[in-house]
């Protein structure tokens, strides 16, 4: 025997029905203060400051895996001064 029911609710509803918590506060509240915590954050900062602290690190970091990329291809890093050629004596 088959039979089938279709049940219209909301989301809200359906967790009620359940018996799972209402997070929603919990989570409001958690929201606001990772916004006031940014905020505080980025109030100390200024664009300079900013950008040294976002871009530094990463500019660094391509820098060193060119260098090891290079390494491991058996060439000289194109940032290494090339020797200049002798010039040949007359």
């Amino acid at each position: 025997m088959k039979f089938k029911v279709d049940v219209e609710c909301t989301p809200e509803e359906a967790r009620t029905f359940i018996g799972l918590p209402d997070v929603a506060p919990m989570q409001e509240a958690m929201m606001k203060e990772m916004q006031k915590q940014m905020m505080d954050n980025i109030k100390g900062l200024d664009p300079e400051t900013m950008m040294q602290t976002w871009m530094t690190p990463s500019i660094q970091g391509w820098s060193e895996m060119q260098k090891i990329f290079w390494g491991q291809m058996g060439l000289k890093s194109p940032e290494a001064p090339a020797a200049a050629p002798e010039k040949a004596k007359k």
